[in-house]
């Protein structure tokens, strides 16, 4: 096994979600942090707090920037933030007398936030493109095997006959409602943080608001003051990947179940046995339903996470950086496999209509 399985060389045969574990690499952070200070420069310039040549400075040292990763790991064991290290580097770049400009105003978590809520909405687009995908999949499921028919179970039992029409809705209905909820999420919760050290942005007088307005619109980011230690918005975000992944897992174990029972589906490509090859393990129906288990069981520590002491707090902090990036990657994941999933259904029910035979369940 592996500290993290998403990204295992192995592993990730199954696991892995190249696509998005890209926007949560180390070259990801630093660029993203790196295009907030950049930002910051310009839009502190375009409000009056620093000169123009102090920004053309910043933003020619930030192109031609060449990072010492060693001594930024070092430094990240003393300081428990990269941002300190990253600043000195930079400022060693940009050279006087513009140097003493560059992060003018912010802080450390600034930095590290507003580099997480860029990647964050990158991965939201990437999950709604896939989810909607996924509904559209499971729109041409119900025409073309919707007229057909299964039992339905209730508490494990048979009960009566129902269309699979009436099964694949379940799975796609929730979808198209979590599709509209990251629709909104998107226009609302991924936000810029800029508040400087204790969220009064206390450098900038008069200016804050306008210079954080600036920096959000250049960043394509919210403009909302500060939420250093309120992490209701990122919450609410993994709220909804495990919602995604909570009806994927369902998706999977329905079928996972229909293929158990027999006659009610035809699936192609099976995963093989090492003992019994006669054998079609159902192993992407199996991934779904451990991916919803996965996040829901991150849901407690990103409610942990939620537990911010005054104005900024290390240890929540770090929780939220642990556990928020494997909760994309594993709705990512379970968005690519239930779209393979899908395109090995060959048929759903039995019948062109009417009612099952009983005697063959």
């Amino acid at each position: 096994m592996s500290v993290c399985a998403f990204e295992h060389p192995i592993l990730s045969g199954l696991l892995g979600d190249g696509e998005l574990a890209a926007l949560f690499d180390s070259e990801a952070d630093i660029a993203a942090m790196l295009r907030f200070e950049l930002a910051l420069a310009q839009a502190q310039a375009e409000c009056g707090v620093i000169s123009n040549q102090d920004a053309e400075n910043i933003a020619s040292a930030i192109a031609k920037f060449r990072l010492d990763l060693s001594a930024l790991r070092a430094a990240l064991g003393i300081d428990g933030v990269v941002v300190p290290e990253l600043v000195r580097q930079l400022r060693a770049t940009v050279g006087q007398p513009s140097d003493a400009k560059v992060h003018f105003g912010a802080t450390s978590q600034d930095v590290i936030d507003s580099s997480l809520m860029l990647r964050l909405k990158a991965a939201a687009n990437v999950l709604v493109r896939r989810l909607a995908a996924v509904a559209d999949s499971l729109s041409a499921l119900v025409q073309r095997d919707g007229h057909r028919s299964l039992m339905g179970y209730t508490r494990m039992q048979a009960a009566i006959p129902i269309g699979a029409a009436d099964r694949i809705m379940t799975w796609q209905a929730p979808l198209e409602r979590d599709l509209s909820r990251l629709s909104v999420l998107l226009e609302a919760n991924f936000a810029i943080q800029f508040g400087g050290a204790a969220g009064t942005l206390e450098k900038l007088g008069d200016k804050g608001s306008a210079v954080r307005a600036a920096l959000a619109t250049r960043l394509d980011l919210v403009d909302l003051p500060q939420w250093h230690n309120q992490r209701d918005l990122l919450a609410e975000f993994a709220g909804v990947l495990s919602l995604i992944t909570g009806t994927l897992g369902k998706f999977g174990q329905d079928i996972a179940l229909m293929a158990e029972v027999g006659g009610e589906i035809v699936l192609a490509g099976g995963g093989g046995s090492s003992a019994m090859p006669h054998k079609q393990n159902p192993v992407a129906a199996e991934l779904l339903v451990t991916l919803a288990r996965f996040n829901a069981a991150q849901i407690s520590a990103i409610h942990h996470s939620l537990v911010h002491e005054q104005e900024r707090s290390g240890s929540a902090w770090v929780l939220e950086w642990l556990v928020l990036p494997p909760m994309v990657s594993a709705t990512g994941v379970a968005l690519l496999t239930a779209d393979r999933l899908l395109g090995q259904i060959q048929m759903i029910g039995r019948g062109s209509g009417g009612l099952i035979d009983d005697s063959g369940i």
